[in-house]
């Protein structure tokens, strides 16, 4: 299998919905998306992770949004997508359709709710790593899922070949830089990265050594937030923090909802696609919209 490298700006792409149940998916909306976040110069897509509603899609729509956001992106950028669940069998079987898709690797989210042990989460990691046909990237949210993957067992996870990656979303920088400091000492043939799950935190991360992000806000401002892994990478440091900082008041009203109530009145804002989520999000309060708006416009990204 080829290796990944997780590197640089990866947007965790909505699924953009119709309001009609009958008719589900809005895969135009989806195209759109998908050309926007090329255009704005992401370096890589996340289709079906947890910003993308993954665990209220049918199987037959999974396949749909993975086969829409590959063929869409044409090879242009690469494509990972979101197979984890809280039942190890099922993140197995997901796993194994959606290398078949055309996606090259996979992101799986801690099993949430189970609240599984340390020990536990080494061992439903191996067993997806040892019977993925793709590269395995890591996913740590405890404040969705309940359960949080500590730095020795992302250190142990990667000592695993087929682990490239962890996207970290604890919300701590100083479990960030445990988990960096730990990996110092695990040796491999590919390379192992640590990414941000956390916009706020990007720079932040990015200074103590995390190589990208994996983004909610990029949907909306993709050319924004590639920007700063960029300038940071090429040494631009304060202009990184200037773009982090700019970006701030839309990363706080983009989280002050449920991900991604808010993000989807961006979009919608934007005329890129349409606001509708499913139940049991709602789609996001006329307070939180004005507030996108206002943030939207402060970026220069939506006329007053």
């Amino acid at each position: 299998m080829a290796p990944l490298v997780l590197e640089g700006t990866w947007t965790a792409l909505v699924t953009p919905m119709h309001h009609d149940p009958a008719r589900s998916l809005d895969l135009a909306a989806l195209e759109r998306l998908v050309e926007q976040q090329v255009a704005g110069g992401i370096d890589g897509l996340v289709a079906c992770g947890t910003t993308g509603e993954a665990s209220t899609l049918d199987a037959d729509e999974y396949d749909e949004v993975v086969r829409t956001v590959v063929r869409c992106a044409r090879g242009r950028v690469p494509v990972i997508a979101g197979t984890g669940s809280n039942d190890t069998r099922h993140t197995l079987q997901t796993t194994a359709r959606a290398a078949k898709l055309g996606v090259v690797g996979v992101l799986v989210v801690t099993p949430y709710y189970n609240k599984p042990s340390q020990s536990g989460l080494l061992a439903h990691y191996h067993a997806v790593a040892d019977a993925s046909p793709l590269p395995v990237v890591l996913y740590n949210v405890p404040g969705r899922t309940g359960c949080n993957l500590l730095p020795p067992t992302v250190a142990a996870l990667a000592r695993h070949p087929n682990v490239c990656a962890v996207k970290e979303a604890s919300g701590s920088l100083d479990q960030v830089q445990q988990t960096l400091l730990l990996l110092r000492d695990v040796v491999r043939v590919t390379p192992f990265t640590v990414v941000s799950g956390d916009d706020g935190l990007c720079v932040p991360m990015y200074s103590v050594g995390a190589r990208g992000v994996i983004s909610v806000v990029s949907n909306p401002a993709p050319a924004r937030t590639a920007a700063l892994w960029r300038d940071f990478r090429d040494g631009r440091a304060e202009a990184a923090a200037r773009g982090q900082l700019d970006l701030w008041p839309l990363i706080k009203t983009l989280f002050s909802e449920p991900n991604p109530q808010p993000c989807k009145a961006a979009l919608h804002l934007l005329g890129v696609s349409g606001p509708a989520v499913r139940l049991p999000l709602v789609p996001a309060g006329a307070d939180t919209v004005r507030q996108v708006a206002r943030d939207l416009q402060d970026l220069g990204l939506l006329r007053a």
